[in-house]
């Protein structure tokens, strides 16, 4: 029921293409806390949004960057998973799914909001955004096949051009 409800309640973000991404700092499951001024001029930040912890979407998304992460990091990008769960459900989640990338928590869900992901049901809506160097907006992704998540990230870093690691 409540996968019908997110898939009903999904609605596309107001942010566009060449917009400045939000900036934000949030927690992860490995500890540390992750902020995209991190990133400014550095690298591309790949952050994809998610529903919920231990749901069966999230997990296969979450699978698949941890068994096909190399693929995405053949490129100068980080990437990251970030939802609005506790950040003890997520560390939870993490550890079950033996995740080598940071999951953010947003349990105020003020990043969320800013993003625009946050959907009817209060969750973020499953949305990935390709953050420039330069801290613009480079692909807004609303239509993410949880399953094949590495193999569309890669793809999409070598559609938009970002350089590989040397």
């Amino acid at each position: 029921m409540l996968s019908v409800l997110w898939n009903n309640a999904t609605q596309a973000t107001d942010l566009k293409v060449g917009d400045k991404a939000p900036d934000f700092k949030l927690q992860a499951t490995d500890g540390h806390s992750y902020q995209l001024s991190d990133y400014l001029g550095k690298q591309t930040l790949v952050l994809a949004w998610y529903p919920m912890a231990n749901t069966r979407g999230c997990t296969l998304e979450c699978k698949s960057l941890v068994q096909k992460g190399s693929l995405i990091r053949e490129y100068n990008a980080v990437y990251m998973m970030a939802s609005v769960d506790d950040l003890e459900d997520n560390q939870k989640f993490a550890k079950e799914q033996k995740a080598d990338f940071p999951m953010l928590s947003d349990p105020t869900k003020e990043t969320a909001k800013a993003y625009d992901v946050l959907n009817l049901v209060r969750v973020a809506s499953r949305v990935t955004f390709y953050i420039g160097k330069d801290g613009t907006i480079l692909k807004i992704d609303d239509d993410i096949n949880p399953e094949t998540a590495a193999e569309d990230i890669a793809a999409t870093l070598a559609e938009l051009g970002i350089e590989k690691q040397s």
